[in-house]
């Protein structure tokens, strides 16, 4: 038995071309296997029974999955203490090689893994030859362009005197032809052979979050026609322009970019924020998009829905969105994870006018006499998107003016000709994006570290931004310009910017805005009004004003929920005597303060007097009076604007209401909001030892 123990550990494949034990020690982790500890004799020892599918270089969540298995089996038979076992789980694992002769490593061992899983290990040795789609110049291109990069975002040592150091020790890429779906480079890392930063794990293929580089994929589907059968509430298309309401949405579509409370799946108040932590006020679709603002995406994917941009998603090839119940609203800003390899073949959907994008790495394979075994043939892709939503898309994304206001013009995002591309960030810094494309060739980079470590106030655009430029500028160097063609079924018609009106005369700014045929708007911006007003009093001019004391004037006349957001910024609105025609046809009355959902904790170290929180009301028509009602219990009244009270906590479950006399003697009652309360609980005092 020894023997045969022997013989299977000495000639047993692991993967990436190491057969025994000890060669995979020194594949995976640059060691003898007599030096290997727990963890990593555990993950080795899962590896046999399917080297392809737990591969710790290509998919290093399975690796430790089988890792898991195997070190609760050696618990269950005495080998490992269940503490012992516990720790090896929790071990982060450094995996390195000893150094030996390879180009496209990375690349090389995932084609490697490709044809194992098809065609099995005994095929592999049999002399195969086998033809890739890689374009060796440019894989040496991403690579010294990733190392230069990263040595200038490490600090003085590698880029300007003044640059802090941002910990971004990692960065991978992928390009490929949307034409065909050929990828022509797939680096994985600076450095295979890098021990320091895990250099021989694939991150082109590992999951991570996305950041805003996946809002594109929400716009079109609140873009795409198709879409609106699912949401039953949505007016007929010709409505589309004229509020976040429509379906299908344009790139006019006016969305409000303000403080907003969602109610996530769990029951619990979302307030998304913007990368500036600003808000924005009114702003379009187009420019929501461009200059990659959260609180419009949320927006956005609230009124899509989950499932309609996780359908979108899948049939772009991001299959690891598609767990629906994982995620919330905060997918639209990366909250799934998603393979870099994937996104950019879901970009190259775009690229492509809508045609799913199938990465291929294998042109053709031969056995060791010549016969043909696998031969890769072009097809011209499944339509998954409307080829006018795909053009929409790539006009927002190629849109310098659009994204200047975020980026500025004279952004790393521009590279001498037509290119769209979009960035992303994650949560603490943890991952950078930038995908991008051309007519002709897609490329995605994602800078960060294989440890998942967060980097150093490092965005998409200043991390992964410039390693994209840099080579797209490669790429393309010497081969002619070629444009974004607008494919038949659109039309372009002028509106006001920022309602997706017609102009009128008292709109400031227009612009010509692409449409899909018969959804361009046709009422006029109702955005921008003119009052006359008393110059006397400041309110609304009447049959008493004398003539010499009427002033007209233009104003901004935005819905109630955007009123604090244009009192914080200036922004007058008409006198509050006035009735709300430019909103549309919102809420007579709505609290805006709870957020609803909100749990509050009351704190032992503040007096209780001094832990209130606010009741808040907005209003579509002139207020009066308003009274609060808690439980059904009045609570509050206030008679001047803004009509606020202050509440001091107490513990337990409410909803809160709010009882409004109008102007015009009506009384109406909002929706109810409910929140809760919890009381202050001392933690549990252990009990002493005997």
């Amino acid at each position: 038995k020894d023997d045969i123990l022997e013989l299977y550990l000495n000639q047993t494949d692991y993967g990436h071309l190491a057969y025994g034990v000890e060669a995979a020690a020194q594949t995976f982790f640059g060691k003898s296997a007599r030096d290997l500890d727990l963890a990593e004799a555990a993950l080795i020892a899962g590896l046999p029974q399917a080297p392809s599918l737990y591969d710790p270089l290509l998919y290093p969540e399975a690796a430790r999955r089988r890792q898991a298995v195997v070190l609760d089996l050696m618990v269950k038979q005495g080998a490992a203490s269940a503490e012992a076992a516990r720790l090896a789980k929790d071990e982060p694992l450094q995996f390195t090689s000893e150094p030996f002769p390879i180009e496209a490593p990375h690349f090389v061992f995932y084609v490697w893994n490709l044809l194992e899983r098809k065609h099995g290990p005994e095929v592999l040795h049999s002399g195969l030859v086998v033809t890739t789609t890689l374009d060796l110049d440019l894989t040496r291109a991403a690579e010294g362009i990733l190392r230069r990069r990263l040595a200038q975002l490490a600090g003085p040592a590698g880029g300007p005197r003044d640059s802090p150091p941002h910990n971004a020790t990692d960065a991978a890429l992928v390009a490929l032809d949307p034409r065909t779906g050929q990828v022509l480079a797939l680096v994985g890392s600076p450095d295979y052979f890098d021990a320091r930063i895990s250099g021989a794990i694939n991150m082109a293929l590992a999951p991570r979050q996305p950041g805003s580089a996946i809002k594109p994929i929400t716009y079109a589907a609140a873009f795409s026609p198709e879409l609106c059968a699912l949401l039953p509430h949505s007016p007929l298309p010709e409505a589309a322009g004229k509020g976040t309401g429509d379906c299908p949405w344009t790139p006019a579509t006016m969305i409000l970019d303000v403080r907003t409370a969602f109610v996530t799946r769990e029951g619990f108040s979302y307030v998304p924020q913007n990368y500036d932590r600003a808000f924005h006020g009114p702003v379009t679709a187009r420019d929501a998009l461009a200059g990659s603002l959260n609180v419009p995406a949320v927006v956005a994917l609230d009124h899509v829905g989950l499932p309609a941009m996780i359908r979108l998603a899948g049939r772009l090839g991001l299959t690891t969105l598609a767990d629906a119940d994982r995620f919330g609203l905060a997918l639209t800003l990366g909250g799934g994870e998603v393979r870099l390899l994937d996104l950019v073949g879901a970009f190259g959907a775009f690229a492509a006018g809508g045609r799913r994008v199938e990465p291929a790495v294998i042109l053709q394979v031969q056995d060791a006499a010549g016969a043909l075994i696998e031969q890769w043939r072009p097809g011209g892709g499944e339509p998954v998107l409307d080829e006018r939503v795909a053009f929409l898309i790539t006009d927002i994304l190629a849109d310098n003016n659009a994204r200047a206001a975020t980026f500025g013009f004279n952004s790393v995002l521009q590279i001498g000709r037509p290119a769209a591309v979009k960035t992303g960030t994650t949560t603490d810094y943890r991952d950078n994006w930038a995908v991008g494309y051309t007519p002709d060739l897609v490329t995605g980079v994602w800078v960060g570290n294989a440890d998942n470590s967060p980097m150093r106030n490092l965005s998409g655009v200043a991390g992964a931004g410039p390693i994209w430029h840099d080579f797209m500028r490669a790429a393309l160097a010497g081969k002619p310009v070629t444009a974004f063609a607008p494919p038949p079924g659109l039309e372009r018609a002028e509106v006001c910017v920022p309602s997706g009106g017609r102009p009128t005369p008292l709109c400031p700014r227009t612009r010509v805005e692409w449409f899909l045929a018969g959804t361009a708007p046709t009422g006029p911006d109702e955005l921008y009004q003119a009052f006359d007003i008393d110059a006397r009093t400041g309110g609304l001019a009447d049959a008493n004003t004398p003539a010499e004391a009427v002033v007209s004037r233009v104003f901004m006349t935005l819905p109630p929920q955007a009123h604090e957001w244009a009192l914080a910024h200036g922004v007058p609105q008409p006198p509050a005597d006035h009735l709300q025609t430019g909103a549309g046809q919102a809420a007579p009355l709505a609290i805006s303060s709870p957020d609803p959902q909100t749990v509050y904790q009351i704190s032992p170290r503040l007096p209780r007097d001094s832990q209130k929180i606010p009741f808040r009301i907005v209003a579509s028509r002139p207020v009066r009076e308003v009274t609060y009602l808690l439980n059904g219990r009045a609570v509050a009244a206030a008679t001047d604007s803004p009509f606020e009270a202050w509440w001091v906590l107490e513990p337990g479950a409410f909803e809160l209401q709010a009882r409004a006399r109008l102007a015009d003697g009506a009384t109406v009652t909002s929706a109810p909001v409910r929140f809760s309360v919890n009381a202050f609980a001392p933690p549990e005092t252990p009990a002493a030892s005997p």
